[in-house]
């Protein structure tokens, strides 16, 4: 390939750059601050078999990066090795790369960061009778003191780059970074002790533990308190760890936390999956807490991606996102409704103990209609419920048992009911204090969930209504849309739209679903054919199926101001506690609040 040739730039030869000018350029890749630092040398640590690592930091990292660690240490033969490039124990074939184990193995870590600062490398194997300090600049090598492991220094990080050390922030912002980085790693292996000092003071410590007890340590009480645990295998892939409770959300996505085989990384397919699992539960810009880790056979998943390792691309990402949806929402599935707020709670009683009657019913104009009904015959029944007409009908709700309006309180998780608040809230007394229920929300998720199952339940084809266009609207499609339309075509089909390719670049849309038929249909198929580009065909469908049994749902439930007996009260607690997603509305809203005895206390200051 020859050089271009310009006017005003005179030709330059093809030449090999020198070996330290390409460790640099690579360090721009993999040492973006001192946190880039900290986080491979914590991974080597932790590839070492380290079972305690302990960080030293000065000036935010930028002076002193010092990682110590009681590992197999390195022999001494293998030191000036260790610091040439793509020199590495890891992986020594292309086999051993399709099924990479290990936190590092591309072997340019050390070389890079050498390359911008003044490294030095103090380790000592079992066998051997001292330590060796090899210092990375010059090359030397000699004795030193040390037990069995390793100590990295790197000192004065950027020096031979100044321009890359001008875009570093203030050293409090560097130390953040840096304390986040250990963060992750203390997050992946609760059975690794870590501890982090910065000029000279001990900042950060976790001591060895179980997972739950690392989570509290790091992520605080408050998210053990408020998660869930998720525990799922499905096929290949199992999804353990804690999602966080709807009413843990947060404003930003600062609480996420995914791992795969032990290694953190950011990946749009988890992400969105986890996100996905929340939509029946969270809504709006609100975002989940969540620590999750992904366990796969290492040559379903690609860590060689980028050379931070922060990205990793699945063999089969569908199959990854649908594990990781489910999982998630099993967990967040079961009621939480009569858990106590104190940490000695009372679990809850498992749904595995056996169905309970229903012994709510639903009002009778929309919700009396067989299981097995299509979405069609629901959606009919949900456009006959938009104008009321005339007051609202009087439903008759199942009766509560003859001895249920005197159950003890610790029977039932909600206990039993009290009152009723302003023809809005039902007041109820359980074992742990006071609850207090919304029950226009709470009877909105129960009509919802069983919207879902007679669905889920009924035989046919589950289709949405659907209304041809007069005159059908053609658009401009990418490669990309006329693809996935004719790939799709079933599942465009099921949504109720019907898009059919013109040319190799036109699609029409010849219908769409009816109760959609007002809006812009060209808008509505790109948006969907985005959706199922890049999500498996059947989320796709779940979700829009969902949002319209949600507005049916809202318009079916009993409304504000309705007076309820004691026994409809009941019933409707007793419901809630055995419907999934009961604690939030179809709109992400809490349905319950428990006050406990001690915060009644607190409010009329007894006890002081």
């Amino acid at each position: 390939m020859n050089a271009v040739l310009h006017p005003d730039h005179p030709r330059r030869p093809i030449r090999e750059l020198p070996d330290e000018l390409i460790s640099q350029i690579a360090a721009g890749e993999v040492v973006e601050r001192p946190a880039s630092v900290v986080r491979e040398l914590v991974d080597n640590a932790l590839d070492a078999g380290a079972t305690q690592i302990t960080v030293r930091l000065l000036a935010g990292g930028v002076r002193l990066v010092s990682v110590e660690d009681d590992g197999g240490g390195i022999p001494r033969e293998e030191l000036p090795i260790a610091l040439r490039r793509h020199a590495t124990s890891k992986i020594g074939s292309l086999a051993d790369l399709e099924t990479v184990g290990t936190m590092g193995f591309r072997g340019e870590a050390l070389a890079a960061i050498g390359s911008v600062s003044e490294l030095s490398l103090l380790s000592r194997c079992a066998g051997q009778p001292s330590a060796f300090l090899l210092d990375g600049r010059s090359g030397e090598l000699r004795p030193a003191a040390r037990a069995i492991g390793t100590t990295v220094e790197v000192k004065e990080l950027f020096f031979s780059t100044p321009a890359r050390r001008k875009f570093l922030k203030t050293d409090a912002t560097e130390l953040a970074h840096c304390i986040e980085a250990v963060r992750r790693h203390a997050l992946a292996r609760p059975d690794v002790g870590f501890a982090v000092w910065h000029e000279g003071k001990l900042v950060e410590q976790w001591r060895p533990g179980t997972r739950e007890q690392r989570l509290a340590d790091v992520l605080g009480d408050d998210f053990l308190s408020q998660s869930v645990a998720v525990d799922q295998a499905i096929g290949p892939i199992r999804v353990t760890g804690r999602a966080g409770i709807p009413d843990a959300a947060r404003s930003r996505a600062d609480q996420q936390f995914a791992y795969v085989n032990g290694r953190f990384v950011r990946d749009k397919v988890l992400t969105h999956a986890a996100r996905s699992a929340y939509e029946d539960v969270l809504h709006g810009q609100r975002q989940p807490v969540y620590a999750l880790y992904v366990d796969i056979e290492p040559s379903r998943v690609d860590v060689n991606v980028h050379p931070t390792k922060i990205e990793v691309r699945f063999r089969d990402s569908r199959e990854v996102h649908q594990a990781v949806r489910r999982a998630v929402e099993a967990a967040l599935a079961a009621p939480r409704a009569g858990q106590a707020p104190e940490p000695a709670q009372t679990p809850l009683a498992s749904a595995s103990e056996g169905p309970v009657e229903p012994m709510w019913t639903q009002p009778r104009m929309a919700f009396d209609a067989p299981v097995g009904h299509r979405v069609s015959d629901v959606a009919a029944l949900w456009q006959s419920t938009r104008v009321p007409v005339g007051p609202e009908p009087v439903e008759h709700f199942a009766a509560a048992s003859p001895g249920s309006a005197r159950t003890e309180v610790e029977d039932h998780p909600l206990g039993r009911p009290l009152a009723q608040l302003q023809g809005i809230y039902i007041l109820a007394e359980n074992r742990h204090g006071l609850v207090i229920v919304d029950m226009h929300a709470a009877h909105e998720r129960i009509v919802y969930e069983r919207l879902k199952c007679q669905l889920d339940d009924g035989a046919g084809t589950q289709a949405i209504s659907r209304q041809p266009l007069l005159i059908p609207a053609t658009f401009a499609a990418t490669a990309q849309e006329v693809a996935t339309a004719e790939a799709c075509a079933e599942a465009l089909q099921t949504l109720g739209l019907e898009i059919a390719p013109l040319s190799a670049k036109t699609l029409a849309v010849r219908a769409v679903p009816t109760t959609l038929a007002q809006g812009d249909p060209v808008e509505l198929a790109r948006s969907v054919l985005a959706e199922l580009a890049q999500h498996d065909a059947s989320t796709v469908v779940q979700r829009a199926r969902n949002e319209l049994l949600a507005t049916m749902a809202c318009h079916g439930a009993v409304r504000a101001n309705r007076k309820l007996t004691l026994e409809e009260m009941d019933a409707l607690l007793r419901q809630m506690e055995q419907t999934e997603r009961s604690d939030q509305c179809n709109h992400g809203r809490p349905t319950w609040r428990q006050l406990s005895v001690r915060e009644l206390d607190s409010l009329f200051l007894r006890g002081r």
